[in-house]
């Protein structure tokens, strides 16, 4: 299991900040951002986690490289609001160091690929469309698909009483390369 503390911080803490966090046992990274209404914290996956997990499920191993490969993030979204909140990974983007944006593989299509393998697992990646309510929260995979080491910002996209909102997190750092 991954585990983080609060131990380096780069960033004001506040409203509408975002709190990068180092920790200091494996150096892997994570990033906060929070607002009144909405938690959101992305966390670096190392491949191997990644490997380790799928193949303590019995996954086959094409199933396992082909999301190890990717730049993966741990994600956790709370809403902090007294309604409930949406959002729809499909409408969530990457940035690419060119400016280039990039749509990100939602779970439905990665269980339409699994399931085209025969494989009927679905827990581990974050729900791709989800109206959550007070106090609610949910966590899984958000898969990037640059090489591990990348840098990217990663738009998040989120409705609230009726409201669309945006937010950029600049320079997330996909986990290194296992060695």
């Amino acid at each position: 299991m991954l585990i983080y503390s609060a131990v380096l911080f780069s960033g004001a803490i506040g409203e509408r900040e975002i709190i990068t966090r180092v920790n200091p046992d494996n150096g892997l990274k994570s990033w906060l951002f929070k607002d009144e209404n909405l938690s959101i914290e992305f966390l670096q996956v190392p491949p191997d986690f990644i490997r380790a997990s799928y193949a303590a499920r019995g996954l086959p191993k094409a199933l396992i490289e082909t999301v190890a490969t990717q730049c993966v993030f741990g994600s956790i979204v709370r809403n902090l609001a007294d309604r409930p909140i949406s959002y729809s990974v499909a409408d969530w983007r990457y940035l690419t160091t060119d400016g280039l944006e990039h749509k990100i593989k939602t779970k439905t299509q990665w269980l339409d690929e699994w399931h085209g393998m025969g494989v009927r697992f679905s827990w581990s990646i974050l729900a791709d469309d989800i109206t959550f309510s007070k106090g609610d929260w949910i966590q899984g995979f958000t898969t990037i698909s640059e090489p591990h080491g990348s840098r990217i910002g990663l738009k998040i996209v989120w409705s609230y009483a009726g409201k669309h909102y945006a937010k950029i997190l600049p320079d997330l750092e996909c986990a290194p390369a296992s060695e």
